[in-house]
């Protein structure tokens, strides 16, 4: 009995101890809702849909006076090389504050957004992200959830010396 009980103990401590044993939460972040940034995403499908254009009429809209033209990309790869005529503020400084410092006051001007999986030559200045993870899906989730909903999107996959494309570069050389 005695070396069933020696063996029992650690077992049993080994179970409680085990993942999923306690059933513990991590506690709540009042400041993290993952819930609500899932509904947003789903209520914006339709609406992203809707919201992507082939590259002659993004090009055409993006031009036009009061649109912005935003390249959510790193400061990095936008100094190495965007489309002509993009402002610069990378997803991870989106903050009300941020944003309104760069689109302005109205929520309704047009932004025209596009990413590295917009182009298909997989080269500087423009190098391909996973499928699931291009930057034009939090891009547009996360503007519209920031108030601004004239978010368009390229929708076209180009080649960076394509018909129209025109590349600047912040960097010298």
């Amino acid at each position: 009995m005695r070396i069933v009980f020696s063996l029992a103990m650690p077992l049993a401590l080994c179970l409680l101890a085990a993942p999923g044993a306690a059933k513990e939460s991590a506690p709540a972040n009042p400041q993290v809702d993952y819930a609500g940034f899932a509904r947003l995403t789903d209520d914006l499908t339709r609406t992203r849909q809707t919201h992507r254009l082939a590259w002659p009429e993004f090009a055409r809209r993006a031009a036009a006076q009061g649109a912005l033209l935003l390249d959510a990309r790193s400061a990095d790869a936008f100094a190495r090389g965007h489309l002509k005529g993009a402002v610069n503020l990378p997803f991870t400084d989106f903050t009300d504050e941020a944003l309104r410092a760069v689109i302005g006051d109205k929520t309704d001007r047009p932004i025209y957004i596009y990413c590295n999986n917009n182009f298909s030559d997989h080269a500087p200045p423009v190098a391909l992200k996973r499928v699931v993870l291009a930057l034009n899906i939090p891009t547009f989730i996360n503007l519209h959830g920031y108030g601004y909903h004239n978010v368009w999107e390229l929708a076209d996959v180009i080649a960076t010396n394509g018909a129209g494309v025109e590349w600047e570069s912040s960097l010298g050389g």
